[in-house]
């Protein structure tokens, strides 16, 4: 059986600090590229398979857009998102909808509940229920079905592996990675989703956020599109006081979190960083990609220690912060 990194891959990431005494710590790997795209840092077993989850979306949104799903701005940045399923998000979903003529019945994604939680009570006191547009997950499949309807492929089925569209996603996936498919899962919205090395993720990530909207080759014309749109719309990728839109309004990165302890980041000057949170826990991954990020010089300590001010990291005991969770010994002896 296929499988992702061991505890022995592993090296200490993260801890959380209660009054001075080290209460947990999750381990992991991570993988740093330059600029130019060449490893410069390691922590970890990188070549290790893993489960981008949520941090494969860039890659699949440029698969919908080059099929011929024409979105631009917040509707791009919408299609690889992990949304807070806001009033706001959903007005962007339900437009890239109607305009290819579809409808929320259209999606295959499953029910949900807005993960915001002033929307999610607001539901609750309007005797609402959980629907497929507030699944975190809608954008994407929206952008989906919009290059179905662009492409003539069929609505229905859009999320089997053999679907047309399925199958061209993954060709694009190999061609960012570098590397074939190692093995075909399903995501927790029904999507497929694809096995890779997180050395093969971060390189795919790294040539999204150095692409050029300028440039001569669609593929790449997308990918600076999609990122400029997601850094200009940080709302839309997560949500107002979310891990990644913080990241996006502090840092001026492209970050995109995944489930089960995945993220991707990418610097304004390229540097790009992927990891993987062994326990699946997902606290810690913005401020150790972030600073990793830092140990390559690509962002400043004034730049982390701000954006650790605005994330949810603080310990609490009795209401009040004791502690907090920061970087692991993995990172502070680089």
């Amino acid at each position: 059986m296929l499988e992702t990194l061991t505890v022995a891959d592993a090296v200490e990431l993260a801890v959380a600090e209660r009054n001075g005494f080290i209460e947990s710590r999750h381990a992991g790997a991570a993988v740093v590229l330059s600029p130019e795209g060449e490893v410069v840092l390691t922590l970890g077993n990188a070549s290790a398979l893993v489960l981008p989850r949520s941090s494969l979306k860039p890659l699949q949104a440029i698969a919908s857009v080059t099929t011929g799903a024409a979105l631009e701005g917040e509707q791009l940045a919408l299609a690889t998102a992990s949304h807070a399923g806001t009033d706001r998000h959903v007005e962007v979903v339900r437009a890239i909808l109607l305009e290819g003529g579809l409808t929320e019945d259209d999606l295959a994604c499953p029910p949900a509940w807005p993960s915001d939680s002033d929307a999610r009570d607001d539901l609750v006191r309007e005797h609402g229920e959980q629907t497929r547009i507030r699944m975190n997950c809608s954008g994407k499949h929206a952008a989906m079905l919009r290059a179905c309807v662009a492409t003539g492929w069929p609505t229905e089925g859009y999320l089997s592996p053999d679907h047309p569209l399925q199958v061209h996603t993954r060709e694009v996936i190999e061609r960012l990675t570098g590397e074939k498919v190692a093995a075909t899962a399903i995501d927790g919205c029904g999507a497929p989703i694809y096995a890779m090395t997180l050395t093969g993720l971060a390189r795919a990530i790294h040539r999204i956020g150095s692409a050029s909207g300028r440039s001569p080759f669609a593929l790449h014309r997308v990918a600076g599109a999609l990122v400029a749109a997601v850094r200009q719309n940080a709302w839309t990728i997560d949500g107002p006081g979310r891990a990644d839109t913080i990241a996006i309004e502090k840092l001026g990165v492209f970050a995109k979190g995944g489930a089960e302890g995945v993220m991707v980041m990418v610097a304004p000057n390229g540097a790009t960083v992927a990891l993987k949170m062994l326990d699946g826990s997902a606290r810690a991954t913005t401020i150790v990609a972030a600073t990793l990020l830092a140990r390559v010089g690509a962002l400043t300590a004034a730049q982390i220690e701000d954006l650790s001010a605005a994330l949810p990291l603080d310990v609490l005991g009795g209401g009040e912060p004791v502690g907090k969770i920061h970087p692991g010994a993995g990172i502070i002896g680089l």
